[in-house]
C-alpha cells in the first residue's frame, strides 16, 4: 500500500498532465464532424498501453470505430483480468453554458473538490476513469507486482450504443477469454464512503416523428383548421405519465420486479440528504412516481423521458408558421427483466395508437441494452470491497445506479463471466452536462485502489 501510494505521489503531475492530453482530443462518436478526432484518440489510447507495458496492442477495425486491444499475458494457468472502458465523449452541446472550452482541459478548487477537478468534456465519462486503469497498470508493470494477467478492450462508441463492440465480442470470444471483468464508468458515494455498483438500469432510446400538412403553413390563414404536429407531439407526450407519473404504454410493467421491503429497507441505509440532493440541482422539489424515494426512483425503478424535442421556427424574432412536422428523442431507462427491444415496440405501437387522425407519425429505434445486476457474493465483488476497504478505510456500499451499460449483459451472454463496476466519478460529476469535471483526488485514489482488486481477485481465486 506504501509503495503505490509513494509512487501515485512521484508521478503525479505526469498522470495528471497526460489524462488533460487526451481531454483535448475532442473525440465525439455521435457527431461524424469529430471522425478523425475519435481515431486519433484511438491511437493515443493504443500508444498509452504500450508505453505501460502492453505486450501486444492492436487497433482492431470494426463495422464503425476501432476497438483498442491490449494483453499482457504472464502465465496462462494465472486468472486473467479483462478491463473495459470506452475513448469517446458525448457531444459537449451547449456549448455557451460551458464557463471553460470543453476541450480545454481547466484545473479548479471546488467545494466538493478541494484538492482540484479538471473540467472538460470526458474528463469523468470515461476519460479520466479509463485512464486510471493504465497508469494502475503501468504502476504494476514498473514494481513487477502484477498478479495475473491482463487484457484491455477500450472502444470508440459508447456514447452510441456500442453496436460495433457486440460485433466484436461475438467474433473473438477466444481472444477476450477471462475470469472476470473491470469497468469504471461508474460513481461512488462520495469521497469518504466508497461505492461497487452491483445494479444497472437498461435503455431503449428512440426518435418520433409526427407529420401533419405536406408544407408549414401560415398560422393566421390555417390556425385552427390544421392539425398542429408541435401541438399534437406535446399532448401525447403528456400522456404518456398519468398523474402518479406512472407510464401509461399497455405491458410496460409487465416484467418489472418489485423488490421486497426488507431489500429496499437495505438500499435505504445509503447515506442521503434530500435537502442537499435538491440544494445541489437548484429545485424546490423533487419529482417522480408516487410511492418510491428519490434513491429508488432513480435506480430500481423504470422511466421515461423526454430528451429532445423540436419543431417550427426556433430562431430570432417571430414567425407565425404551423410547422409540417414535430420531433422528439426519447429515453427509457428499464430495470432488470425488462427487454428492450420488447419495450421499443410496446412504446411504437402504443404511440401510433394515440396520434389523432389528422397527423402521421413515425417511431425510429435507436439504440438500447438490457439492465444488469452482480452478485455480492461474487469474488470479483468481495475484492473489489477489500480494495476499497483497504484505500478508503472504509467498506463499500453496493448501490444500484440508475445508469445504463448496455454492453454489461452482452458481456455476461457472450463472455460468460461477471463483471465488477469500481466506479470512482460522483453525481455532481455533471457528466453527459456542460462543465462535466473529474476530481484529482477521485483520480489518484482510483490508480490507489485499482492493483489491489487484481492482488485480492488472485488470493481470493486460489
Amino acid at each position: 500500500m506504501d509503495t503505490i501510494k509513494q509512487y501515485v505521489q512521484t508521478h503525479k503531475d505526469r498522470f495528471i498532465n497526460e489524462l488533460i492530453d487526451i481531454l483535448k482530443i475532442p473525440s465525439v462518436s455521435a457527431d461524424s464532424a469529430y471522425a478523425q478526432d475519435v481515431i486519433d484518440m484511438a491511437n493515443a489510447v493504443k500508444e498509452s498501453l504500450l508505453r505501460a507495458g502492453c505486450d501486444v496492442v492492436e487497433l482492431c477495425e470494426t463495422p464503425g470505430y476501432p476497438i483498442v486491444f491490449g494483453e499482457k499475458i504472464i502465465d496462462p494457468n494465472l486468472p486473467t483480468v479483462l478491463v473495459y472502458g470506452h475513448y469517446d465523449v458525448q457531444p459537449p452541446d451547449p456549448i455557451e453554458l460551458w464557463d471553460s472550452p470543453p476541450f480545454e482541459p481547466v484545473i479548479k478548487t471546488t467545494e466538493i473538490h478541494p484538492e482540484g477537478a479538471i473540467f472538460a468534456r470526458g474528463a469523468c465519462d470515461d476519460k479520466g476513469q479509463m485512464y486510471m486503469h493504465v497508469k494502475a497498470f503501468e504502476y504494476m508493470i514498473q514494481t513487477n507486482t502484477l498478479p495475473c494477467n491482463v487484457k484491455f478492450m477500450i472502444e470508440g462508441e459508447e456514447e452510441v450504443g456500442s453496436k460495433s463492440l457486440s460485433w466484436f465480442v461475438e467474433r473473438n470470444q477466444d481472444k477476450l477469454a477471462n475470469d472476470v471483468i473491470l469497468i469504471s464508468d461508474t460513481g461512488m458515494i462520495s469521497t469518504q464512503q466508497p461505492s461497487i455498483t452491483t445494479g444497472l438500469r437498461g435503455l431503449s432510446y428512440v426518435e418520433v416523428e409526427v407529420t401533419g400538412p405536406n408544407r408549414d403553413l401560415h398560422s393566421g390563414l390555417y390556425g385552427g383548421a390544421v392539425a398542429n404536429p408541435i401541438n399534437i407531439l406535446a399532448k401525447m407526450i403528456a400522456s404518456l405519465h398519468d398523474e402518479n407519473n406512472h407510464i401509461t404504454i399497455p405491458g410496460f410493467y409487465d416484467k418489472v420486479e418489485e423488490l421486497s421491503q426488507a431489500e429496499r429497507a437495505e438500499m435505504a441505509k445509503r447515506p442521503y440528504s434530500e435537502d442537499a440532493y435538491k440544494k445541489a440541482l437548484d429545485i424546490a422539489e423533487v419529482y417522480g412516481e408516487a410511492g418510491y424515494s428519490t434513491n429508488e426512483r432513480n435506480s430500481i425503478r423504470p422511466t421515461l423521458d423526454v430528451n429532445g424535442i423540436w419543431g417550427g421556427y426556433t430562431g430570432e424574432g417571430a414567425k407565425t408558421v404551423i410547422a409540417s412536422k414535430a420531433y422528439a428523442k426519447i429515453s427509457m431507462r428499464l430495470v432488470p427483466h425488462q427487454d428492450w427491444e420488447e419495450i421499443t415496440e410496446l412504446f411504437a405501437q402504443h404511440f401510433e395508437s394515440i396520434a389523432p387522425a389528422g397527423v402521421k407519425v413515425k417511431v425510429t429505434p435507436h439504440h438500447g441494452g438490457q439492465g444488469y445486476v452482480t452478485p455480492i457474493d461474487s469474488i470479483g465483488y468481495q475484492a473489489a470491497n477489500k480494495a476499497y476497504t483497504e484505500t478508503f478505510g472504509v467498506p463499500a456500499i453496493p448501490v444500484r445506479s440508475g445508469g445504463s451499460i448496455p454492453i454489461v449483459a452482452l458481456f455476461e451472454k457472450e463472455l460468460k463471466s461477471k463483471t465488477i463496476l469500481m466506479g470512482f466519478g460522483l453525481d455532481s460529476d455533471a457528466i453527459h452536462s456542460p462543465n462535466e469535471h473529474y476530481g484529482i483526488f477521485n483520480y489518484l485514489k482510483g490508480i490507489e485502489t485499482i492493483p489491489l482488486f487484481y492482488k485480492y481477485f488472485v488470493e481470493l481465486s486460489r
